[in-house]
């Protein structure tokens, strides 16, 4: 199946690649659903939420700052390597979709991602004064986490009851309408809306091929399902382009 699937790739002219949790897990960064997710003796879905943040903000980024802490001491694997060569080349555009916040698919090289679930590394002001910041993902946790109007600033992630941001989930829909062929990679495919953009590309009958350590409610529609870690799985399809 590698090899076909391979073949799908290289007659593609247009190539979209959805990444989920599953890559950062092979990076050592921790899945932050389920039980083994609790912090402390908080849920993930706990402390995700502009109601926890108008509560206990302090307490939000005190969970944030230990996840920063984490994902700063990940490093990218083969899996996202692999991504950010097939990015470079100069044959078909790959453009990649990644629902993960860390960071971890730019530091790999990857000369540009949709981050639909935002960045972790990157603030805003909580009031929308229209502040927004950058930290480098190697200098220490932020230590000030005041606005310049004196307003909190907040991850700019997108927590549980929030939408996603309109104008980034038309770059991905876009892309994923135009593909040949759709990768995705290490997600669950049950969180929408990013869950229905294979489904998107399968109606305009795009490719659509899964790699995944498990099977998902996405599997029985795929073209192809490449059952194992991308970090794998990956480096071979990349030895037979």
């Amino acid at each position: 199946m590698i090899t076909e699937v391979s073949e799908w790739l290289r007659g593609a002219s247009q190539i979209a690649v959805l990444t989920g949790a599953g890559i950062s897990a092979e990076s050592g960064v921790p899945v932050f659903r389920g039980h083994s997710g609790l912090w402390r003796q908080f849920r993930a879905e706990d402390l995700a939420t502009p109601d926890a943040f108008a509560r206990q903000p302090a307490l939000v980024w005190e969970w944030y700052l230990w996840r920063r802490a984490l994902i700063a001491r990940a490093t990218p694997n083969e899996g996202h390597r692999v991504l950010a060569r097939l990015q470079q080349h100069k044959g078909a555009t790959v453009t990649l979709l990644s629902q993960n916040v860390d960071g971890l698919h730019r530091r790999a090289g990857s000369p540009s991602v949709i981050e639909l679930h935002g960045n972790l590394w990157r603030v805003r002001c909580a009031d929308d004064c229209g502040l927004v910041v950058h930290d480098v993902e190697s200098d220490p946790p932020r230590t000030n986490l005041r606005c310049r109007c004196g307003a909190w600033l907040r991850p700019d992630v997108v927590w549980f009851g929030e939408p996603l941001d309109a104008g980034t989930l038309q770059r991905a829909t876009t892309a994923v309408e135009q593909a040949d062929v759709v990768l995705v990679v290490g997600t669950s495919a049950v969180v929408y809306p990013v869950a229905a953009l294979p489904e998107i590309a399968r109606r305009r009958r795009a490719r659509i091929v899964e790699v995944n350590i498990d099977e998902t409610p996405l599997t029985p529609r795929v073209d192809a399902h490449l059952r194992g870690p991308a970090a794998s799985i990956l480096p071979q399809l990349e030895e037979q382009l």
